[in-house]
């Protein structure tokens, strides 16, 4: 299908990302969100996780003092462990890497 709506996880690879989260122990979700941030960050040319690195950053937002929570069915299950503050700047700088390309996230 792709993508369904404008939400973070309403696509189907942020949906399969939900889903890694959720087979990962709860240790591993950390490493899974900052690969991708870091990948997203690091990449040059096409941004193939863009839509995994735009998940991650919800899940970091949601931890933010007055974040909102992801509620979707499409978004992980199991709760997210707390993330180190310094997952922030780095969903900050992956963000403004999708936003910036001029070619357009990897979108479905």
């Amino acid at each position: 299908m792709g993508t369904w709506d404008t939400g973070p996880f309403d696509n189907d690879t942020a949906a399969d990302f939900a889903n890694a989260l959720d087979n990962a122990e709860p240790e591993a979700c950390e490493a899974l969100i900052r690969g991708v941030l870091i990948r997203t960050i690091d990449a040059t040319g096409h941004l193939a996780e863009a839509d995994e690195a735009v998940a991650a950053a919800a899940l970091i937002a949601a931890q933010c003092p007055e974040g909102e929570p992801v509620d979707t069915p499409y978004g992980p299950e199991t709760p997210m462990p707390m993330f180190p503050t310094a997952l922030r700047a780095l969903a900050d700088e992956a963000l403004a890497c999708i936003a910036g390309d001029d070619a357009g996230s990897a979108s479905n």
